[in-house]
């Protein structure tokens, strides 16, 4: 074996890639080659690309650290274009594909020489924990400016500024049971169900199933670990009760066995997903999985060990070095150390030497902190004349951008002690175990606390009901135990769902015995730890074992509080390496054990997610859709402009061109308005109102339901007949008006405002499911089925009574009656109510006909003048009614006295309503409060703005008293002025006063405050 020329880091045998296939790509604007099969993080160290990043606060060179989701430094940014931008990837876990493009995340001008790197070098004793807080705050003046730069100096990655050319897909699935995890324990436990006839789903994160088989030097049947492993998914892929989900990730473990698993459908074969058959495959897929049962067998992460300047590039993870060499034939350096607290490790030591010997590569010594391992792995390193230095460990590692020697001495790791004379061993590469960490977070994600566990030295997962655990997730490291244990969790899920266990025959282990392993987390040093070198906890987010110090001395004693206070296990990588470590040292300064100190809180995502995969096909007109009326075709092709309602598309108002204009322009919105105005109030007009929200009731109780949810009395409203109603929030405040009518003795239609229909049928729901569910009622969303088209004005009795057969006379039809009956030959509902004052007809016919029935009111209203309205013109003939617009007249701030809508309110209902106890608060009592208006500018030809500030006095000092603000503003072609509606202090014993609305240009009006009703004070217009 010797080093490839053009990867000299790469073994010319061995690994489980594809050699046959080279693969160019580029990282940070230079070329380098890998094979089909690398991650980007194996090509790199294959190239001995040493920096892959700097840190978050310090800006330190960064190299990669682990080979799994664990890894902290190797942050990097996907996409040769702006559309592909894809920020924070993890090079452990990115396949490599040919014409890859990556970019380190921070580094300024470049990741080699970066002029923060500066300042974390000479001022980074000066950023302790809780720098940010004490440092920038005063003058508070400078936040702003500071954040800029703070900003500038931090982060992680860019989001593109363009739109994403990729599509995501949702899949929801059941089965009896979810295996998480597909190394031995998972899959032993996937042929155990599989073989019952369960549904079962295997996933795991790796580009390949198989998890440490895939690297591991024992033997199964005399066989290598990883051909027993292809041989159980060959098994598994062929039978059609299982699924295999190779490249996902279950990264949120939720209530009732549902799991979301993030599926990397594409991201293997290019920076956008390929284009088969002009289609474009997903790029990932997000699989909502509800399960009977769900196993983890998550395995566990090996924990480095804490020492000074461990984050040099050249440190990394002894479990890493292993799957480099064993699964990509990568060896990453030259001379090893290895400085262990177990036998496992050894592996390590082990594989470089028998892999790397022939291509110049030597273990210069295996530091072991126990003072007398004795198991089989040691005896092998022993055998082969590798050093062990025994009861000592790396208390440093030498060098500034690659590691390049290792100072090694004796330790007492109870006492936190250095024992001996440093001796410093020249090596360029550094791999550290302290142990291995269950992979807890899914579990925790139920609510399920964990536990500490001395055996394992870490914490096991705390378990709900359906939730079972195997092998290394919680803590049976050996092969032996976690094939057995993935059988037996299996086996009992298997029980409680009524399946029997299949016949499983486990291979034989060749065993190999280890020693126990010891408790060491931070490594002394011949310093205090405040002095000493900077030990690193948490690399991503450059928390050291000192800032842990800080914080328990200044009084943080609380893990949460220690956590945030750091930002330990912050970031994305959720603490995988450095938490147990930080807990310790933690547990070490407050004289405590770590049981109690306790563990943080692990809460979704396990690892990021991107939000194209989250959203999925629910984008664009999929998560925001256009919903259109029957006319909406008739209404383009008459020339309207629309406005967004809610999700509706409403005409806002119909230009129509110019008698006048020879190039065919059309009128403003102003003079479409007030010719759409004075035409309701001359003659008539038609309105499209089907976006109203519309709910069906009905029930033995729908009576008194509508009774308690509204604030007015609905026991005696007679069938045939309409009222208008107000429905307030629990404390005392409008949620929403409309009218509701009597279709029969315990059958109601009430109406919503357009844009909250959606929410007064939650809450309908939720009043009736949770307060009342002895009411027998029911509500069903009719909004869709019935179209509604208003015709209003003068005119509008004549023009109706020319096409239907419902009696029409003024006695016989009042207001806010309503008739069945035909109109245009269609079966309708009518209803004899205004918002706009007028003489009004709302016509109800189902939508598939309302086309037709608006057509037919146009061929018999010319004569009338028939003219279409929108919702702008809507606004100014409601307004000058004073009909309120509830969420712009109304902000969630006032009562229906508040609005003058006392007449509206049943206070000696026999049973509570909602909101009635509120409105009894002292506080909905003042007199004071904002109170609805009318204003009537001086000047006739001044129109408001909308959400103008008033104030009483105009020559007050700044800041002025804001007394309240304008809610709806218009200029009125039949008043011939502006006007508006207000919410003014105190407002209703004010009327005939002056206030003032200063503007932003330096202008100030002035406006007497009147009553809301400009038009038709009496309301007799509309009982024609």
């Amino acid at each position: 074996m010797s080093k490839s020329l053009k990867q000299p880091n790469r073994l010319r045998e061995g690994g489980r890639i594809d050699r046959a296939r080279t693969l160019s790509f580029t990282f940070n604007g230079k070329r380098y080659q890998g094979h089909a099969g690398d991650t980007l993080a194996s090509a790199l160290l294959a190239n001995g690309v040493d920096i892959v990043n700097r840190s978050f606060k310090y800006s330190r060179p960064r190299g990669i650290v682990a080979a799994g989701p664990e890894e902290p430094n190797a942050l990097i940014q996907l996409g040769s274009t702006e559309a592909a931008q894809v920020p924070n990837v993890r090079a452990t876990q990115q396949a490599l594909f040919d014409g890859l493009t990556a970019q380190s995340t921070n580094g300024w001008p470049n990741v080699q020489r970066d002029v923060m790197g500066l300042v974390g070098k000479l001022g980074g004793s000066f950023m302790p924990p809780g720098f940010y807080y004490k440092t920038f705050m005063a003058p508070a003046s400078m936040w702003m400016t500071y954040e800029k730069y703070i900003r500038k100096g931090a982060g992680l990655g860019r989001s593109p500024m363009v739109p994403d050319p990729d599509v995501y897909d949702h899949l929801n699935q059941h089965c009896d049971l979810l295996v998480v995890g597909a190394g031995p324990a998972g899959l032993a436990a996937a042929l155990t169900a599989a073989r019952s006839g369960a549904r079962v789903i295997l996933c795991d994160e790796q580009e390949e199933m198989g998890g440490s088989l895939l690297e591991s030097r024992e033997l199964l049947d005399s066989q290598p670990a990883a051909q027993w492993a292809e041989q159980v998914l060959a098994e598994l892929a062929g039978r059609a009760n299982v699924t295999l989900l190779p490249r996902t990730t279950a990264n949120g473990y939720h209530d009732h066995h549902f799991v979301t698993l993030h599926e990397r459908r594409t991201e293997h074969l290019g920076e956008t997903a390929p284009v088969v058959d002009g289609v474009r495959s997903s790029r990932s897929r997000m699989h909502r999985v509800r399960a009977g049962q769900v196993l983890l067998a998550t395995g566990a992460h090996e924990r480095p060990l804490v020492y000074a300047n461990n984050d040099v590039p050249g440190n990394l993870v002894a479990g890493a070095v292993s799957t480099y060499i064993r699964r990509y034939g990568v060896v990453p350096g030259t001379k090893l150390v290895l400085s262990t607290t177990n036998d496992h490790a050894y592996r390590a030591a082990l594989d470089w030497h028998d892999f790397g010997k022939g291509a110049g590569r030597e273990v210069v010594a295996i530091v072991d902190a126990r003072p007398a391992p004795d198991g089989e792995l040691v005896e092998q390193a022993r055998a082969r004349g590798i050093r062990v230095i025994t009861g000592s460990a790396v208390l440093e590692a030498k060098g500034s951008t690659r590691v390049s020697g290792a100072r090694v001495a004796a330790i007492d790791a109870e006492a936190f002690k250095v024992t001996g004379q440093a001796e410093t061993l020249a090596c360029d590469t550094i791999a550290s175990s302290g142990g291995y960490s269950p992979v807890i977070h899914l579990a925790s994600h139920t609510g399920a606390r964990p536990s500490w566990s001395d055996d394992v030295l870490g914490f096991v997962p705390g378990l709900v009901k359906g939730v079972h655990a195997a092998g290394s997730a919680r803590g049976i490291h050996n092969l032996a135990g976690g094939l057995a244990d993935g059988v037996a969790m299996a086996t009992q899920a298997l029980e409680t769902l009524g399946h029997s266990a299949g016949n499983i025959e486990l291979p034989q282990v060749d065993v190999i015995r280890e020693g126990a392993a010891c408790a060491l987390y931070q490594v002394p040093h011949e310093k205090p730890t405040l002095r000493a070198p900077k030990q690193f906890v948490d690399l991503q987010n450059d928390v050291t074992a000192g800032a842990i110090e800080i914080a328990t001395r200044e009084g943080f004693e609380s893990i949460e509080h220690v956590k945030r206070y750091t930002a330990m296990g912050f970031g994305t990588d959720q603490g995988k390496l450095g938490n147990i470590n930080g807990m310790a040292i933690a547990a070490r300064c407050l004289n405590k054990t770590i049981p109690e100190v306790g563990t943080t809180v692990f809460r979704p995502n396990y690892t990021p997610v991107t939000f194209g995969a989250i959203a999925g096909r629910h984008c664009r007109e999929l998560f925001d859709p256009e919903r259109y009326t029957a006319m909406h075709q008739w209404h383009v092709e008459n020339g309207a402009e629309f406005e967004d309602v809610g999700q509706w598309k409403r005409p806002w108002y119909f230009p129509q061109v110019r008698p006048d204009a020879a190039n065919g322009e059309r009128e403003s919105m102003a003079e479409a308005v007030a010719r759409e105005c004075l035409a309701v109030r001359e003659k008539v007009g038609i309105l499209d109102a089907s976006t109203l929200g519309k709910i069906d009731i009905q029930g033995p109780d729908a009576r008194e339901f509508l009774n308690r949810i509204y604030t007015n009395k609905w026991a005696k409203l007679e069938v045939g007949r309409a009222r208008y109603g107000l429905m307030c929030r629990d404390d005392g405040m409008l949620m929403d008006d409309g009218t509701t009518s009597c279709l029969g003795e315990n059958h109601f239609l009430m109406t919503t405002t357009t844009g909250g229909a959606a929410g007064v049928m939650e809450w309908l729901e939720l009043w009736h499911q949770t307060e009342w569910p002895e009411l027998n009622v029911t509500f069903t969303s009719v909004t869709d089925h019935w179209a509604t088209m208003t015709i209003t004005g003068p005119e509008a009795r004549h023009l109706l009574a020319e096409i239907t057969d419902i009696d029409l006379d003024r006695e016989r039809f009042k207001f806010m009656d309503w008739r069945e009956g035909k109109v245009a030959e269609v079966p309708a509902r009518v209803f004899r109510i205004s918002f706009t004052g007028e003489l009004a007809y709302e016509i109800n016919v189902q939508a598939n006909y309302a086309l037709h029935v608006w057509q037919t009111l146009f061929q018999h209203g010319e004569k009338y003048g028939l003219t279409p309205y929108g919702t702008e013109t809507m606004h100014v003939l409601r307004a000058e009614k004073g009909f309120i617009i509830a969420g712009q007249d109304s902000d969630g701030s006032v009562t229906p006295e508040d609005l003058g809508m006392q007449w509206a309110v049943g206070y000696d209902k026999p049973f509570s309503w909602v909101g009635k106890r509120a409105l009894s608060r002292s506080d909905t009592r003042r007199t004071d409060r904002k109170q609805l208006v009318g204003l009537k500018p001086k000047d006739p030809k001044v129109v408001l703005e909308e959400g103008a500030q008033i104030v009483f006095d105009p020559d007050h000092a700044i800041p002025m008293p804001m007394v309240g603000h304008v809610t709806s503003s218009y200029y009125s072609p039949t008043l011939k002025s502006g006007f508006a509606l207000a919410v003014v202090k105190g407002g209703h014993q004010r009327m005939g006063e002056t206030v003032y609305l200063p503007m932003a240009d330096g202008k100030t009006h002035a406006a007497e405050i009147v009553g809301p009703i400009f038009y038709d004070p009496k309301g007799e217009r509309q009982h024609v």
